[in-house]
């Protein structure tokens, strides 16, 4: 384990001059830019965008420092390897899937909880972690749009991930956690998971979204970040027909006139690439279907 005892070290491993680190924490507001994105589910998620400079430190941090401390083998999110789809894969054929939501994730995350566990005492010397932490940290959240933000969540909740983790393998229930979305699937009672979980997340400061706890029960659709795990992993139907209906227009009318007929002002190129992207993805589930891998080839020679 490497210790930070003196800021010199500490600048050579980051490769970033302490003056600059010390300025850009001394300002941190000047540093930030408010935006949002519409949600698939409805709404807005809203963000604290880093600029170029404040970005390039938290990127430092994350990639230099934060990589050496432990992340749960139950956080499928934000690490080398990570996807939707084998956080999914741990769910397929189980007589019930659960799914529980923290409640304003990031923004529930405290200052004292950052300088505590992600840049301990034992690892770096006091002024060092003040100043690790206020160039992480924003406002009294962890900013959403911060490179480091992600890499400190599963730190923040390794603790957490182990003892659930432990508690449904005892009770031989599957468990992950991708970002703020939880999933347990096996044979059990769902109420008493979700008793337990409550109870944990209360003890670090979090509390469940009610609104968005679901149970899937086998015979009805069963879905973990957003793909259907009944059988076999496969992407949602409704997906695939849409993903059909966009393509088929796009072949008949062309891009730019479907782009125009539905009013989006966004440009060819990236819609093409957006539409390749989504037809990469279902690929994955059935790369034998011809369709879409003549729609592939259609949407590369464009």
């Amino acid at each position: 384990m490497i210790v930070y005892r003196e800021l010199s070290s500490l600048e050579q491993d980051l490769g970033i001059n302490a003056k600059i680190l010390y300025a850009v924490s001394n300002s941190i507001n000047k540093h930030y830019r408010e935006t949002s994105l519409p949600k698939k589910s409805g709404g807005f998620r809203y963000l604290s965008v880093p600029d170029k400079i404040l970005k390039s430190i938290q990127r430092q941090i994350a990639e230099v420092l934060l990589i050496h401390m432990p992340i749960s083998k139950y956080a499928k999110a934000y690490r080398f390897g990570s996807s939707t789809l084998r956080n999914a894969k741990h769910h397929v054929g189980k007589q019930v899937v659960l799914k529980l939501d923290i409640l304003r994730f990031f923004d529930s995350i405290r200052y004292s909880t950052v300088k505590d566990k992600v840049f301990p005492k034992e690892i770096y010397a006091e002024p060092l972690r003040i100043l690790l932490t206020m160039l992480c940290y924003y406002k009294e959240g962890l900013p959403q749009g911060a490179p480091s933000s992600p890499p400190i969540t599963n730190i923040i909740l390794y603790e957490f991930d182990e003892q659930i983790g432990q508690w449904c393998r005892e009770r031989e229930i599957s468990y992950t956690r991708y970002c703020d979305d939880m999933a347990f699937s096996g044979d059990f009672d769902p109420a008493e998971v979700i008793r337990f979980v409550r109870v944990q997340l209360k003890k670090m400061g979090f509390l469940l979204n009610e609104q968005k706890t679901r149970i899937q029960r086998l015979g009805q659709q069963q879905t973990v970040t957003g793909i259907v795990v009944n059988k076999k992993l496969s992407a949602p139907a409704d997906y695939r027909r849409k993903l059909r209906q966009e393509l088929y227009y796009c072949r008949k009318f062309g891009i730019r006139e479907h782009l125009q007929k539905l009013g989006l002002e966004i440009n060819e190129h990236t819609y093409r690439m957006q539409l390749l992207g989504k037809v990469n993805y279902v690929l994955q589930f059935c790369p034998d279907d011809q369709e879409l891998k003549a729609a592939k080839k259609w949407l590369q020679a464009k």
